[in-house]
């Protein structure tokens, strides 16, 4: 066993000395688990070390340096390695003991002295901070527990508190010197502005540190915080919010790592601290007390919080124990009616984010018992209300079932299915009372969701919207049947020859909505009501070529879009992914086209405007309109309403506004691009891929340090690389590569996140490719790649093939894959002369496929060519000799005497590699020309 690990050892070895950092982490780590030598394990774990500190994970590094000193405490390479991991993680103060040990027992070893002195240097600035940030914390406090101070001034060093704390030094001191109470007191103060500085300076002190937020909530309290958030002052109440999601990241993260002190001590996990500030937000639902945006945003954290944020983390304890804790509190605000006296505050978003929450608690369950236990606990609600005689709690119960047909529709059929239920819904459609009407409305506006309810309400409820449409004198009444006769008509979806309603009476529907949508006088749940009609009739290609044409239409939607009320958005989002065809569509196979004809079945047709060029000319009247403006801040929201599955239709938008090249500048310009970033990360799996694919098209053509300015640019890498998976598309693939090379070619940095992505690997398998456009993209891909020196190290491992390929690439038909990889090789040679001696071994057609680039028509592959046998030129006479016996010599000499200015390089590689052929003795001077030695 032990003889096995020590192979292991130095085959890591060998890789880690040729660059191939990962392949030399994974067989010390495979040694680990087989050695049963103590002394053995101390130097994998050493030699381990060194890897983790070439990858940037500097807490691996010193966990692992600290195993093989727990073995041998006088292992120098080891308490040196470890000394460089804490630097890097900010622990100067045990970085110097090591570092000092370590010159202690090799005083001569210059490497242990120069970062001694770096380590000196850096606590006596970190010092001279604390220093620094102490006074100015104790001046600030001063000012701010003086009443008799002017506000203005108490205000100004509130509001410098805040910088303070996103210091780690500041924030440190502010916590130390008894700056929670002090913040206490400012949270108690009726000024607004004093608040706010106060919930924004414990963001700063919470902001990834879990021992500082478990202290805070323990003092401040979840009492006072959630009294905060339940504000009737919107600033006040978002920053308390926000200040909650930091503490709960704090948290949360704390539990997946081992968050240490300086003593080394396993800080406790916060699991109590968490299970009690999701108790208090469950609390704060039913309270009347609590503002409607606060109870908005006691949802919003709970949407965040809850669920689990991966299918394949098998946990979802906590979504059961809200469900035990809070279901019935969450149908409570489900089913208030604003209207009715007596109610709860609420704003227009919380029906939709109190069905967001419902449908992502129902999503995250496991089992059918689990599920089963949620649908009888909402019937059961929805039953204990509609069984009273209290006609406003049967009005309860209809709104609670409408809550859930927008969330988790199977149980909202359920319970849409009780007794009763639905004939009620049709009752109250005629009553008189307004708000009845509007409860019972909606309801069946809901209920027409699937094609089967849509078709029961065809049958039974059709002539009822038409007549409340026509009659009724309410606009908010009639919107909202209008909205239902608009899901009903577009039930055929996209194929034009399945119509619900007769020829026109889409058309008809859509105007109305347009003009209810650009009526100001409306109040703008109603406007939202004409969007949502929209969302359907944008599936008929006419209804989306009148709306892009009416640009009154458009500006009062991309209004909307920007406006508070987030319930707007998915409608929005639909409406435009309707109006750009970005929405998948299967195309059948045309045997079976022909087949389903034969049998007399159903085959879909595609309306004739939406082909092609339709599509391109209403792109282009919504980026005239200014879609890409509403996009950005629909993007920007943070609210449940903007859920993934709107986030994907936004993503699949943008996507088609950068299909055309001379766009791709406009949407950049206006913000497209910086808005794609938090969609890859944050939306659906599709959505995310297709987020992706936008961006990998924007930097194709787009400078990338102007798309996405700062350090936006390496925020990018990731998603363009995870289009690099064999489940996308080839398309995707190719767009990723060429993305990726304009990438690779703007900075070692960009190169150097790229290879920490583990993209090089990927790139490679592609440049197997059989699909040539695919290959060669790839293969570019990797030229830019090897200017790094990590790049170039891995084609010196011997027992590879990457140099025989782009030694054959460079001979084949396809001119863009030559370019490519003869550049690739002009790179390797000129960087890595050793290399030079291997390509004769390569392939026995290395000088013919050589002499073909020196001979080709196009400059940049002749070129590519020169420089290449230069290379070999400079680094190996015995190569030399080869190349100037070979035909190579009369090429070059042609090359040399050229006169045309465009191809001054090739003339000046030309003639290099002739004096190097005269330095070594092989051709002689002839009267100004050269001559073969007549050796």
């Amino acid at each position: 066993m032990t003889q096995d690990s020590s192979a292991l050892r130095e085959e890591g070895n060998s890789h880690f000395k040729a660059g191939d950092v990962q392949e030399a982490l994974s067989c010390y780590t495979k040694a680990l688990k087989i050695s049963d030598c103590q002394s053995e394990s101390a130097v994998l774990y050493r030699n381990r070390a060194a890897c983790y500190l070439k990858i940037e994970d500097y807490t691996k590094a010193e966990a692992d340096a600290t195993k093989a000193l727990d073995v041998d405490p006088g292992d120098v390479k080891a308490r040196f390695r470890r000394a460089q991991a804490l630097q890097k993680l900010g622990r100067l103060d045990q970085a110097f003991m090591d570092t000092q040990t370590c010159a202690q027992l090799e005083p001569k070893n210059k490497a242990f002295q120069d970062l001694l002195r770096l380590l000196g240097a850096q606590i006596q600035q970190k010092a001279a901070q604390l220093s620094s940030t102490d006074s100015r914390v104790q001046q600030m406090f001063k000012l701010l527990l003086d009443s008799s101070a002017p506000i203005s001034d108490r205000h100004k060093a509130a509001q410098n508190l805040v910088f303070l704390s996103r210091e780690d030094a500041g924030a440190e001191h502010i916590f130390r010197n008894d700056g929670v109470k002090l913040l206490q007191k400012l949270l108690e103060s009726q000024q607004e502005e004093l608040i706010l500085s106060a919930l924004r300076t414990l963001v700063g002190l919470c902001t990834g540190h879990q021992s500082r937020t478990v202290a805070i909530v323990n003092e401040v309290g979840m009492d006072r915080l959630c009294g905060v958030m339940g504000s009737a002052a919107s600033t006040v109440s978002l920053s308390a919010c926000h200040l909650l999601q930091v503490m709960f990241e704090a948290l949360t993260e704390g539990m997946k790592k081992e968050i240490r002190g300086k003593d080394e001590a396993i800080l406790p996990e916060p699991s109590r601290e968490l299970r009690s500030m999701l108790r208090h937000l469950i609390e704060m639902l039913p309270a009347s007390s609590v503002s409607g945006a606060g109870r908005d945003s006691a949802i919003n954290l709970l949407v965040k919080q809850v669920p689990r944020k991966s299918l394949k983390n098998p946990d979802n304890s906590l979504t059961l124990w809200v469900i035990d804790q809070g279901l019935k509190k969450i149908l409570e605000v489900a089913g208030t009616v604003p209207e009715v006296e007596g109610g709860l505050p609420l704003t227009d978003n919380t029906p939709m984010s109190c069905s967001v929450l419902l449908n992502k608690l129902y999503d995250d369950l496991k089992t059918d018992k689990e599920r089963e236990n949620f649908s009888k606990l909402c019937e059961e609600y929805v039953q204990h209300h509609f069984g009273s005689s209290d006609m406003e709690r049967k009005l309860r119960a209809i709104q609670t079932v409408s809550v859930l047909l927008q969330g988790p529709s199977d149980v909202g059929n359920c319970t849409l299915e009780l007794s009763g239920i639905m004939e009620a819904v049709i009752a109250l459609c005629a009553s008189e009372n307004i708000t009845h009407q509007q409860v019972a409305v909606e309801a069946l506006i809901h209920a027409a969701g699937k094609a089967k309810r849509a078709s029961f309400i065809t049958a039974n409820g059709v002539a009822l919207l038409k007549d409340l449409y026509k009659k009724s004198e309410n606009d908010r009444i009639r919107v909202r049947a209008l909205v239902g006769l608009c899901k009903l008509g577009s039930a055929g979806g996209t194929d034009f020859s399945m119509k619900q309603f007769a020829e026109g009476s889409t058309l008809k529907l859509a105007k109305q909505c347009r003009k209810w949508l650009c009526n100001e006088a409306l109040p703008p749940t109603s406007r939202r009501w004409a969007i949502e009609g929209l969302a359907y009739l944008t599936l008929d290609a006419d209804v989306k070529e009148d709306l892009v044409e009416d640009k009154k239409a458009l500006q009062a939607m991309f209004e909307l879009a920007k406006s508070e009320d987030k319930t707007v958005l998915f409608a929005v989002g639909s409406t435009l992914v309707n109006c750009t065809n970005s929405y998948d569509v299967e195309k059948p196979d045309p045997q079976m086209v022909e087949l389903a004809k034969y049998a007399k079945q159903h085959v879909p047709e595609e309306h004739p405007k939406d082909a092609q060029s339709f599509v391109e000319k209403r792109v282009m009247k919504l980026l005239e309109a200014g879609v890409v403006s509403a996009l950005v801040c629909m993007v920007k929201h943070e609210s449940p309403a903007l859920s993934e599955a709107c986030r994907e239709c936004i993503a699949r938008v943008i996507l088609a506004l950068v299909d055309r090249h001379e766009d791709r500048g406009l949407v950049v310009a206006q913000g497209g691009g910086k808005a794609l970033l938090p969609l890859v990360s944050e939306s659906t799996d599709r959505g995310k891929i297709k987020a992706a694919q936008a961006l990998a098209k924007i930097t194709i053509t787009s400078n990338p340090e102007i798309a996405f300015p700062g350090e936006r640019v390496y925020e990018v890498v990731r998603p363009l690389v995870s289009l690099l998976a064999l489940d996308c598309t080839m398309l995707q693939n190719f767009e990723a590569l060429m993305a990726l090379t304009n990438l690779a070619g703007f900075s070692e940095r960009l190169r150097q996140k790229i290879i920490k992505e583990k993209a090089v690997p990927k790139v490679e398998g592609f440049m197997f490719e059989e699909h040539e456009m695919v290959r060669a993209a790839a293969t570019e891909c990797m030229c830019n790649l090897a200017l790094s020196a990590e790049v170039q190290k891995s084609y010196l491992v011997t027992d590879s093939d990457r140099l025989k390929l782009l030694v054959l690439y460079s001979g084949e038909d396809d001119e863009r894959l030559r370019k490519a990889a003869s550049g690739t090789l002009a790179v390797l040679t000129g960087e890595m002369p050793e290399l030079c001696t291997r390509i004769p071994d390569t392939t026995s057609h290395w000088l013919e496929i050589f002499q073909a680039l020196l001979l080709s028509e196009n400059q940049d592959l002749r070129h590519r060519g020169v420089v290449i046998i230069m290379n070999i030129m400079q680094a190996d006479k015995s190569l030399a000799e080869k190349l100037i016996e070979s035909e190579a010599l009369e090429i070059l000499s042609v090359l040399a005497k050229g006169d045309n200015p465009n191809q001054d390089s090739v003339r000046k590689a030309a003639q290099r590699c002739l004096d190097l052929a005269l330095e070594y003795g092989l051709i002689r001077n002839n009267e100004g020309g050269v001559n073969g030695n007549s050796m």
